[in-house]
């Protein structure tokens, strides 16, 4: 290796997916993370860096799980969770790592070994925790790895079919600047909310989507707000709030376009000459095919709004520019990919996809930058390598993987089978606050004989693990911070030296791959500065000189940031392929929007036919379910943290209800439990139960409770399938199947509980409690 280079750290500035900031450093400790003086929007979540960073539960020093270390591979494994842990030198903990390595591939091959290590990890390029490790596993030959995200799996893999690309799930969308200055009506299905907006992967220099909402309500731009909860659109929208009955959008997306056609307000020659099997859909809606016409009286038991008030909806969509929005929540649910495509078609059918203001677009009020006036320009990465082993499962299926080994499974017309996994390696994320049925998931990861995880934090995840090895963050190593969402580019400058023994995955896995002589291949014969430099120089030599001229490395670091102008023209999804489209087809089969998909009905799926359909999900209000559970669970994003991290820090704490996850119920309901704000509440259902404190409003639909997702797993018992969680984890609820055949995304949206006040003293949270012996 190259001795470190020395650079001049003028603008000491750092990053995350919350936004850019300044560290305040005193006598070796950050007191301070103050906002980036570019962000006109900067995140209140910045304040609780400091708490985080400096926390109890920081991981101090390599630790080995006891049954683990005096059993070996697989000892007392169903302790995992309850177990303490034993500090060990980094040298021993490597040691055994890389031994338990070596006999799962000797044992049962590479596939065995699954990295899938799903999750947000660091804003910064370099140190990306899923990249390093799957750089280290691929160069000693593979391992099972994980596809799509629970964020959109289910749309990602619908859109990728009928439109041939991510770009309108992904974005770059149709810009807000367009729906500002064309549109008269947004339709957002499943609102437009804020607190999900100041986050992005690679953090944000510039949370731009509050200016842009207030330019189009300045605009003059109506907003109709289609969730269960009111404040799923902020307030100063004045949006119409409709409130239908959870996992009924598809039914009124049907109903909107069936209202469309019977009253001839539709789009006959986009439909003829844009898109590809309209016909059949047609049928459908008027019931060809099963008697069934999907009208607007059809669709108003289903969703409990009126029919008059959808076929209103309906003409005033028609008589105006209307953009549709549908957020990424809404395919988080059974039959996921069906609200993504009926939205698709109902576009379709008014006509105005590739029209500025007008069409349609995803996930606007899920993550920032979706929609911003963002230049055309490249990303410092650092390439993931090649994977060997080539086994992979769809994202959410983490539990039938490791329950369900050698079994058959569909995915995207792919027949497959789940490989035997012997061996979990995770970094840089959480699956006990992101996977669905937390119960489910304890049983299956009792299967394998060894989890090492990464962490800087004792999470749940790190709890149940065999071997943790403690992790720098982003102000203890030097880094890049960047998004293909954002304009800025951010020198990530080490604020503060190592907390206890953490190191980074970078050192990590390099003395791993020192044991296996894999050292020079995997770090390339650099040192974290001159990757920074080789990965920024790499991706400036991709760089359009007529967007922006980048510095050379030395003095983007002097400097701090780089800032790309905006856009100088604003981005209309699909407008080339309106102006033309036998010139600039889309990348489907047949070069259009695939209204019904040919390839799609081929797969025979029963769980998700060849054109968007109403289906009902396993679990929801109208279902038998309901009778013992009758209150649908919401599990949306929290506003006081990204997911689970920084749950112990001073903004989401502020934010307990007597300690606990703050539970939203509607007035009548709470009263008919006899449930009075503050309260603390046992949520449950056949799959668990947890604690949380109730939160009494009108701003959420009656029969509908809400929690966020993110508070740390707390088992009164550890280690115990079913136990009651203290903390008020949502995913001990929520039901994990997948979407259907073609997806298989998370289906955490269709979730039915009961809620009653619990009786007696509740119990103390400990999540935050380190599990040392």
């Amino acid at each position: 290796m190259k001795p470190e280079e020395t650079l001049d750290a003028a603008t000491a500035l750092n990053h995350s997916h919350w936004g850019a900031f300044e560290p305040v450093v005193v006598d070796g400790r950050v007191t301070e993370a103050r906002p980036f003086s570019k962000d006109p929007d900067p995140s209140p979540l910045l304040q609780s860096i400091p708490d985080a960073l400096h926390h109890a539960s920081r991981i101090a020093q390599p630790a080995v799980r006891t049954g683990w270390l005096e059993n070996g591979p697989g000892g007392a494994r169903d302790r995992r969770g309850a177990d303490r842990f034993v500090p060990v030198t980094w040298e021993r903990a490597l040691d055994l790592v890389a031994d338990e390595i070596r006999r799962v591939i000797r044992e049962r091959g590479n596939q065995a070994i699954y990295a899938g290590s799903y999750g947000w990890g660091s804003a910064g390029r370099f140190h990306h925790a899923r990249t390093q490790l799957q750089r280290f596993l691929g160069g000693i030959g593979g391992y099972t790895e994980a596809r799509d995200t629970y964020s959109n799996a289910a749309g990602a893999v619908l859109v990728k079919n009928v439109l041939g690309s991510l770009h309108a799930m992904n974005g770059p969308g149709t810009s807000w600047k367009s729906i500002a200055d064309h549109a008269d009506l947004v339709v957002m299905f499943g609102g437009m909310p804020t607190r999900n907006t100041q986050v992005t992967p690679g953090g944000m220099g510039e949370h731009t989507t509050r200016g842009w909402l207030e330019k189009a309500k300045a605009a003059g731009v109506e907003f109709c707000n289609i969730s269960p909860m009111r404040d799923d659109a902020a307030d100063f929208l004045e949006a119409e709030w409709i409130a239908p009955r959870p996992h009924s959008d598809t039914a009124l997306m049907l109903a909107l376009a069936h209202t469309l056609i019977v009253e001839g307000l539709h789009d006959a020659d986009f439909l003829a000459r844009y898109c590809a099997g309209f016909n059949r859909f047609r049928d459908y809606l008027l019931g060809a095919d099963d008697g069934v016409a999907k009208s607007a009286d059809w669709a108003s038991s289903l969703s409990e709004i009126s029919a008059d008030k959808i076929r209103e909806l309906a003409r005033r969509m028609a008589a105006s520019r209307t953009f549709i929005n549908v957020n990424w929540s809404l395919q988080r649910g059974d039959r996921g990919e069906q609200p993504i495509w009926a939205a698709i078609a109902l576009a379709a059918v008014l006509g105005q996809v590739g029209l500025p203001g007008g069409g349609f677009g995803f996930g606007y009020g899920s993550m920032e930058g979706l929609a911003s006036l963002l230049p055309d320009m490249p990303i410092p990465t650092l390439s993931l390598g090649r994977n060997p082993a080539r086994s992979f499962i769809p994202v959410a299926r983490i539990a039938d993987l490791l329950l369900n080994p050698g079994q058959p499974f569909q995915y995207n017309g792919q027949d497959l089978v789940y490989p035997d996994i012997d061996l979990i390696y995770w970094c840089g994320g959480n699956p006990f606050h992101h996977h669905q049925d937390i119960n489910r998931l304890i049983r299956a990861w009792r299967r394998p004989a060894t989890i090492v995880v990464h962490d800087p934090w004792w999470t749940a995840t790190a709890r149940h693990a065999d071997i943790v090895l403690p992790t720098t963050t982003t102000l203890e190593r030097d880094d890049i911070g960047a998004s293909a969402r954002d304009r800025f580019i951010i020198a990530m400058k080490q604020a503060i030296g190592p907390v206890g023994e953490a190191r980074d995955d970078f050192a990590i896995f390099g003395d791993l791959a020192e044991r296996f002589g894999t050292r020079e291949s995997f770090a390339e014969g650099r040192n974290t500065i001159q990757w920074l430099r080789h990965i920024y120089e790499a991706a400036r030599k991709r760089t359009n000189p007529r967007v922006a001229e980048w510095p050379d490395f030395d003095e983007f670091w002097r400097r701090g940031y780089l800032e790309i102008p905006e856009a100088s023209k604003p981005h209309v999804l699909f407008e080339e392929f309106r102006m033309n489209p036998d010139d600039n087809p889309l990348p489907t089969p047949s070069g259009r929007i695939e209204i019904f998909s040919e390839k799609i009905a081929s797969y025979n799926y029963a769980d998700c036919p060849g054109h968007p359909t109403w289906l009902e999900p396993a679990e929801w209000l109208g279902s038998p379910a309901a009778r013992e559970y009758p209150l649908h669970l919401l599990t949306t994003q929290p506003r006081t943290r990204l997911h689970g991290q920084m749950d112990m820090a001073r903004v989401s704490q502020e934010s307990k209800v007597a300690g606990r996850e703050p539970m939203r119920i509607n007035r009548d309901d709470a009263g008919a439990r006899g449930i009075r704000d503050g309260d603390v509440v046992r949520v449950f259902n056949d799959r668990g139960a947890i604690l949380a404190g109730a939160v009494l409003t009108d701003d959420i639909r009656p029969g509908v409770i809400q929690i966020s997702t993110g508070a740390w797993y707390d088992p009164a018992e550890p280690g115990t399938i079913g136990s009651l969680d203290k903390h008020g984890n949502p995913n001990v609820l929520t039901l994990d199947k997948g979407t259907s055949s073609l997806a298989q995304g998370p289906s955490a949206q269709t979730t039915l509980v009961q809620v009653e006040k619990y009786a007696g003293d509740p119990p103390p949270v400990s999540a935050f409690t380190p599990p040392l012996a």
